[in-house]
């Protein structure tokens, strides 16, 4: 089998997928690397839902002005036009629909598109809701970026979550380290798959159904690290 995708191959794959002009929140952690990744010749709109539209690169190092900051608490840039408002007004643009996709952490997706990404539920874990339930319902479009197993190998996408949901039947697709899978109404469907790996072994490390595209293609990334 490759080797599995870094997160930066995860998240340059998930840019590829961001059409020009679209509006769009990330999530924090994994799914910031996206914004370093868009492709030259598409202008996407970057919002967080503490008050901004319109971020821009992270700053360069002795640049940073902390007054300045994304829903992850790091510092930003804004590009030419941005805004920056009332994190009231930020939560109506998500609640009313304005934005065309968000990029989320998950700890579990279910077959039918069931997201759990705020609380494993373990004794002593700190629960982070965040704009998460907010996002999941109010994007037109939610995009999961993971690792296709825990550390200890367990599936992440699973027949049934069994962690508290974020959010009902809303994961449009899911971007792992072994494949790109699209969920629809007739369940998961592998849409790419990293090269040599046999669809049999990604079926034994995943805890729901999938089915193969009928296009479905090799997953090509560049080496990033």
């Amino acid at each position: 089998m490759s080797p599995r995708l870094s997160r930066r191959q995860i998240a340059w794959r998930v840019a590829q997928d961001i059409p020009d002009g679209a509006y769009v929140n990330l999530g924090i952690g994994m799914p910031e690397m996206v914004s370093d990744h868009l492709p030259e010749d598409r202008e996407i709109i970057f919002h967080s839902e503490n008050g901004i539209l319109g971020m821009g690169p992270a700053p360069a190092p002795g640049e940073e002005d902390y007054d300045l900051i994304n829903a992850g608490k790091k510092p930003v840039t804004m590009l030419p036009g941005g805004a920056y408002f009332h994190h009231t007004d930020s939560f109506a643009m998500i609640r009313g629909g304005h934005i065309d996709i968000c990029v989320l952490g998950a700890f579990q997706v279910s077959a039918t598109g069931d997201l759990a990404n705020w609380s494993t539920g373990a004794p002593g874990a700190v629960p982070a809701v965040g704009g998460a339930m907010d996002l999941a319902v109010g994007a037109k479009r939610v995009l999961v970026m993971s690792d296709h197993t825990t550390r200890d190998g367990a599936p992440k996408l699973v027949e049934r979550c069994t962690y508290p949901l974020t959010g009902v039947g809303v994961v449009s697709a899911v971007y792992t380290d072994l494949a790109v899978i699209d969920v629809t109404g007739e369940g998961l469907v592998v849409r790419e798959l990293i090269g040599d790996m046999e669809f049999d072994e990604l079926r034994g490390l995943t805890g729901a159904p999938l089915r193969l595209a009928d296009d479905w293609r090799w997953l090509a990334a560049p080496d990033l690290g």
